[in-house]
């Protein structure tokens, strides 16, 4: 090498007793590395020079001594930080600034550490639990109450309706009649058990029955057609003595002319108007 040229890669100059450094197998004076291929500094905006540290972050570069927190200044180096903005802070002032609180012990819920969320509001997961038996929600499904969030058992057991068939909890729609609630399937009529969800039915001692049960079991039977007389409240019949019809039912049995509201006789097969009863 003593008779060989020892120069810098750029300006030429000998580098014999000099520092220098190697790039890409070609050597430079200290000088014009840093001019060509120093980092700068995002603290300073000086270079970083070749026997300097060079600290790096998402291909952002400092000074070891330039490598502190945005806000309190304290040094990074060898430290956890956060990074808002373009701005590194501590973790210290991260968390003051812009962490989370947890809405159950509002206390700081810490950059990287593992938080649960709903609408809006966020919890460490240790404080994300039923507010009754106080066990980890997690990932299970559970049931809000005003502020405050409960496991569907104990939300269960303590706010939801119960069934007066089943005596099970109405956590999905039902209906209520007499005012007592109702699992839609569990209505149904006492004696055919078709369901009456979104039907018409009517009562008896505070059971309900289907139109067509209720009928044949309670509702007065038309004397004309035989037929139940029954119908949404109750429906409308005439009654004379022992014997009852539907409205329109109630006719002369000769003419068939209605008699609601008109005078007749009653025969041994039927009743007539007046007129076919003086025709006997």
């Amino acid at each position: 090498m003593d008779n060989e040229a020892f120069d810098c890669q750029s300006c030429k100059e000998s580098l014999y007793g000099k520092k220098y450094t190697v790039k890409d197998d070609n050597p430079y004076c200290v000088k014009c590395f840093e001019t060509l291929f120093a980092n700068i500094c995002e603290g300073c905006k000086k270079p970083i020079e070749c026997d300097a540290k060079d600290l790096s972050y998402k291909d952002s570069h400092w000074h070891e001594a330039c490598f502190k927190c945005a806000k309190c200044t304290c040094s990074l180096v060898e430290k956890p930080f956060a990074a808002k903005d373009e701005l590194l802070l501590c973790i210290d002032c991260y968390s003051n600034e812009y962490s989370s609180k947890c809405f159950n012990c509002k206390a700081t819920i810490m950059p990287g550490s593992r938080k649960m969320e709903y609408k809006g509001c966020n919890w460490h997961e240790t404080c994300f639990v039923c507010q009754s038996c106080q066990q980890p929600l997690g990932s299970k499904p559970f049931m809000p109450k005003q502020s405050s969030l409960y496991c569907v058992q104990c939300f269960e057991n303590q706010f939801a309706s119960h069934c007066k068939s089943c005596k099970k909890a109405i956590t999905k729609s039902g209906i209520s009649f007499q005012d007592q609630p109702w699992h839609s399937e569990c209505f149904v009529c006492s004696n055919c058990k078709k369901m009456l969800a979104g039907q018409e039915f009517t009562a008896k001692d505070e059971d309900p029955y289907c139109l067509e049960c209720f009928g044949n079991l309670y509702a007065k039977k038309c004397t004309a057609c035989a037929k139940p007389i029954t119908g949404q409240g109750g429906g409308k019949y005439i009654s004379f003595e022992d014997h009852h019809w539907h409205t329109d039912c109630f006719t002369c049995s000769k003419c068939t002319t209605s008699l609601a509201g008109q005078k007749f006789l009653q025969m041994d097969n039927g009743i007539l108007c007046l007129e076919c009863g003086h025709d006997l």
